[in-house]
């Protein structure tokens, strides 16, 4: 059977149909101003201006709702998605706020003496050790402490600085750094001296990447998943 040719019946003033639509707003980006409000005045006034000589088929009909609903799904997977990161940002600036006060291993982090207390550190051994060597530096970068360790196996090092200088003395409370150099085969290793600090803040990097940074004792900025441990 020969499909009609006839023409459709115009729409009425301010009326366009949803195939216009489509095809003016084809270069845009991808909009979700049209709601199903709109879905839908747009549908039932096609509905009730086709050319009763020719109407619209089945197909087209089916082949629009397919067309709204995906765009729907589309943007609803869209706010989804912009909701759980929001939500994810929101998990860890509250994990990062109930780290302040707290004391975490962070590397490379300072070495606050306080109270003549003993300061510990550790280090994480790659290779199992000939030898371990500590130093410990005031804030001007001078040799305070040297202690010698002998072997030592493969893993974590826990090490402990007592906060007393090579002659015996007390040292006054402030910031120190530790370094940690070691022996293997013949071969000079310094590993990472992981230390623990009090956190004071946290703040977003700004980076767009959801990257927490937290500020440690000595005003060191460190991200949140460099932390190594939190002392409870």
């Amino acid at each position: 059977m020969a499909t009609s040719t006839a023409a459709k019946a115009p729409l009425p003033s301010g009326i366009v149909s949803y195939e216009d639509y489509i095809a003016k707003n084809k270069v845009k980006a991808p909009s979700n101003t049209m709601d199903q409000s709109a879905f839908l005045t747009l549908f039932t006034t096609q509905l009730k201006n086709q050319n009763p000589l020719d109407p619209v088929k089945n197909e087209a009909f089916v082949a629009q709702l397919a067309q709204f609903s995906q765009l729907e799904a589309t943007s609803s997977m869209k706010n989804s998605m912009e909701t759980m990161v929001k939500s994810l940002e929101g998990d860890k600036m509250l994990a990062g706020a109930a780290m302040i006060g707290r004391r975490v291993a962070v590397p490379n982090g300072p070495l606050i003496l306080l109270g003549g207390q003993p300061v510990e550190a550790n280090v994480d051994l790659a290779t199992g050790a000939d030898g371990v060597q500590m130093k410990v530096f005031d804030e001007k970068g001078q040799l305070v402490r040297k202690q010698i360790f002998g072997a030592q196996p493969i893993g974590p090092m826990r090490l402990t600085w007592d906060g007393y200088n090579d002659n015996g003395a007390a040292m006054p409370d402030g910031t120190y750094t530790m370094q940690v150099l070691a022996s293997s085969m013949g071969k000079a290793l310094q590993p990472t001296v992981n230390t623990l600090s009090t956190v004071r803040s946290v703040s977003n990097a700004g980076t767009g990447d959801n990257t927490w940074l937290l500020e440690v004792d000595g005003g060191k900025s460190v991200n949140m998943t460099d932390v190594k441990r939190i002392a409870y």
